[in-house]
């Protein structure tokens, strides 16, 4: 660290917190050189030719001179494969045990000295010298992994890897978490390690909070899902193929992985979007179902300052006619910014104006971080000390860094014990009227003036009795506090499903609850941003989400301000937020005629209410995110391949966002069908591109013939029902909102005809179609 790095440190953390941070920075520096040995010499490794091999059920093991490949295909589709002994097992990613293996299923010799496992979705082929390659039913090549390589430390330490990989020429990348880039992934290098970027963040900008090595790949052969389960540090690097013109031959799209340590390791699942998505939600469980309040909108400020402005300003909700579901308070309603405290002076009865505001049906929400002052007399760390749960270094010290309360010390989630202690704190927040938490921070976070914001990467973790180091534990850092939390909050209300979402996290943090885009920049580019992390956490299997509307460290203009609150209204999470020094978000704060378009906003989302009901049990009950890619039901077409401005909500709406300053028109690209405008009731056919208005009142919304879902109505939830394309047929699920607890969902299934020029909608039932009963609006006959 230089004197330039030192007042770069000031000036953005303060004097005080500035030189803490750098002090904090040269500590990490230095607990890092003693820790964490120089790797010296490698010899690199390959693994040779084939030797032999022996069947097991699903599969078995391949032997070659210097390693051994398992293969497994389990019993509902999905390929594991894992090097020099590998198993699925131990996993944060995976929900329960590793599946079982398909019985059907096993190993056999192939041509060329190789061998394969055939199963009915996928054959699996192995050469002799270590390719795996995944194959459709019909033969069609999906992915081709190439024989890895090793670099191993002739000292001893962990081996560094690559896997190096081929899809077909024409497919396209997407997932790998969070990235403010997609969601279509273009060539680059993509850095496994989730990050705070130290401040607002635009499409250019990686790595983010949630780093995933989850792949989505989506080529004309079909579409499958790579998962490389290793929480180490490394890199992914992307190249999009090229078909050959005329006689000239394909070059293939390539992936590169490369891993600075762990597990050689791989699931692949392979089928539809539908089911490419299911299958990854029955290996890392079904997305946490939120109340159903949490589906409506929210606000949150970093600096609302008091229980006075607090009130004032669910007071100015409810003057204009604005709908709102809950407030969320962040650091500054803390004591001194520490966990699990109140403010007393600003915020003198917490619990009072929490039942004042639920009895108006809004929710108060809290903020956790992880990063505990390391002060005695702070009963957190007085607790935590003696418990023996925040993370230390190799010589046993604990482990500081400098975050918003000072001096910090972290617990270490990965430890079982840990979590449980944790767990028990959030009784305090429960009984201060809290009615969910987010997590912030937790990637972790440590101020410094240079290098990433975290801990030092030879600080120890438990990793479930493992033990290890912050190289594999960064990652799933957030993971495990997600886990901590939610495991709290349903033992500490069994009766109330959890609300909980997380900054940071890994593959399978939707167990848990969701996320949110963290400090987007307030600008157009920013707004792009967030639809991107949207959609690409969506295809990783985390199907809540949103921005902070508005963005979260500047001043938007009225206009985009206005964009961006219409593109949340159609989000999962839809929630404005800002920094202390940004601005207000209140829609009134723009100006009366962005207010007006808000509140439309606003009361279109609370008529959808019933219809995002719907779409969070599904997700549950599949995987299938709410917001989806518009190449969702039809991967095979190549210009909705390449569309990223615009998303399909559920099966039945389209929703075209204004992603760009100053348009009142904007193209949208159709897939196969009939679609109607909501907003005129004009109906385009599709496939193809159609231009819309897209005044500064409203963006353009359009709605699938023949779909059928459930809205709000003036007298209750109701069926929305657009007519059905002559000579066509359609339908619809809708799950009822059965309140906050734990009952079991009950999907109704309805179709839609046309009959002598009249719309015909049944409900489907065991017995055969059935009356609709209740109300039933038709749009889209005129």
């Amino acid at each position: 660290m230089d004197g330039r790095d030192l007042v770069r440190s000031v000036r953005t953390f303060g004097t005080v917190r500035g030189l803490r941070a750098a002090r904090s920075a040269w500590r990490r520096h230095r607990t890092d050189a003693e820790g964490l040995p120089a790797r010296g010499p490698e010899r690199a490794r390959v693994p040779g030719p084939v030797r032999d091999a022996e069947p097991l059920p699903g599969g078995g093991i391949v032997r070659f001179a210097r390693s051994e490949l398992r293969i497994m295909v389990a019993a509902g589709g999905a390929v594991f494969w894992g090097w020099d002994g590998a198993r699925p097992d131990p996993s944060y990613a995976l929900a329960d045990e590793a599946p079982e293996p398909d019985s059907r299923a096993g190993l056999e010799p192939d041509k060329d000295g190789g061998w394969r496992v055939v199963s009915q979705r996928v054959t699996v082929e192995v050469s002799r010298h270590g390719a795996v390659e995944i194959r459709t039913p019909g033969g069609l090549v999906l992915r081709r992994d190439l024989p890895p390589r090793w670099w191993e430390p002739v000292g001893g330490g962990p081996a560094r890897w690559v896997q190096r990989s081929q899809v077909p020429a024409d497919a396209r990348f997407f997932g790998l978490g969070g990235r403010a880039a997609g969601p279509r992934l273009r060539e680059g290098t993509y850095r496994l390690w989730n990050t705070d970027p130290k401040g607002g963040f635009e499409p250019g900008d990686d790595p983010l909070y949630i780093t995933m090595p989850v792949q989505l790949v989506v080529s004309d052969a079909g579409t499958h899902l790579a998962f490389h389960d290793n929480s180490w540090e490394g890199r992914i690097t992307l190249r999009e193929g090229e078909e050959g013109a005329g006689s000239g031959h394909d070059r293939p799209g390539t992936c590169e992985v490369r891993l600075d340590g762990g597990p050689l390791r791989c699931w692949v699942v392979a089928g539809t979007p539908a089911r490419v998505l299911n299958g990854w939600a029955q290996l890392t469980g079904a997305p946490a179902l939120p109340p159903s309040w949490a589906l409506g909108p929210q606000h949150a400020r970093w600096g609302f300052g008091s229980e006075e402005k607090v009130r004032r300003v669910v007071a100015g909700y409810r003057e204009r006619g604005l709908p709102l579901s809950a407030v969320h308070l962040d650091i500054d309603h803390y004591d001194d910014h520490q966990v699990f405290t109140v403010d007393r002076q600003r915020f003198p009865d917490l619990p009072g104006m929490a039942k004042d505001l639920r009895e108006d049906g809004v929710r108060l929400v809290s903020i956790v971080d992880p990063a505990v002052k390391a002060q005695p007399g702070n009963a957190v760390y007085d607790s935590g000390s003696s418990a023996g749960a925040f993370v230390r270094d190799g010589r046993g010290r604990e482990v500081r860094g400098v975050v918003w309360p000072g001096d910090c010390v972290y617990p270490d989630f990965t430890d079982p014990k840990v979590r449980a202690w944790w767990g028990e704190l959030y009784e305090e927040r429960l009984a201060q009227g809290f009615s969910g938490v987010w997590h912030d921070m937790n990637e972790p976070v440590a101020f410094t003036p240079f290098g990433d914001m975290t801990l030092p990467r030879s600080a120890r973790h438990a990793l479930e009795g493992r033990g290890g180091d912050h190289r594999e534990a960064h990652n799933v850092y957030g993971l495990a506090m997600a886990r901590a939390g939610y495991e709290a909050l349903r033992r500490l209300r069994p009766d109330e499903r959890p609300f909980q979402f997380s900054r940071s996290g890994w593959a399978g943090m939707q167990r848990y609850g969701g996320t949110w885009s963290g400090d987007v920049s307030s600008t157009w580019p920013g707004l792009r941003a967030s639809l991107a992390l949207v959609l690409g956490l969506g295809l990783c299997g985390v199907p809540y989400s949103g921005p902070d509307v508005g963005g979260f460290d500047g001043s938007p203009s009225p206009e985009l301000y206005l964009r961006w609150f219409q593109l949340g209204a159609y989000l999962p999470l839809f929630r404005t937020h800002a920094a202390i020094d940004a601005g207000r978000r209140e829609p009134w704060e723009f100006g009366p005629e962005v207010l007006t378009h808000a509140k439309a906003a606003l009361l279109e989302r609370e008529r959808l209410r019933p219809y995002f009901v719907t779409l969070a049990h599904l997700a549950r009950l599949t995987g299938a995110p709410y917001v989806r890619p518009v190449w969702w039901g039809a991967p095979g077409d190549r210009l909705l391949r390449d569309c990223e401005d615009a998303f399909l909500l559920g099966d039945a709406l389209l929703v075209a966002p204004v992603l760009e300053r100053g348009a009142d028109r904007r193209a949208v690209r159709l897939p196969r069908g009939r679609w109607y405008d909501t907003a005129s009731g004009r109906a385009y056919d599709g496939p193809g591109q159609v231009l819309v208005d897209a005044p500064l009142s409203r963006i353009p919304v359009l709605a699938r013939a023949g779909a059928v879902l459930a809205v709000q109505g003036e007298d209750g939830v109701e069926l929305e029902v657009w007519a059905p394309a002559p000579g066509r047929r359609g339908g619809g699920l809708v799950v009822r909102d059965g309140g906050d607890g734990w009952g079991e969902a009950e999907v109704e299934r309805y179709a839609t005809r046309l009959s002598a020029g009249r719309v015909v909608v049944e409900r489907m039932t065991d017995a055969g179609p059935v009356p609709v009963e209740g109300p039933a609006r038709v749009r889209g006959l005129g």
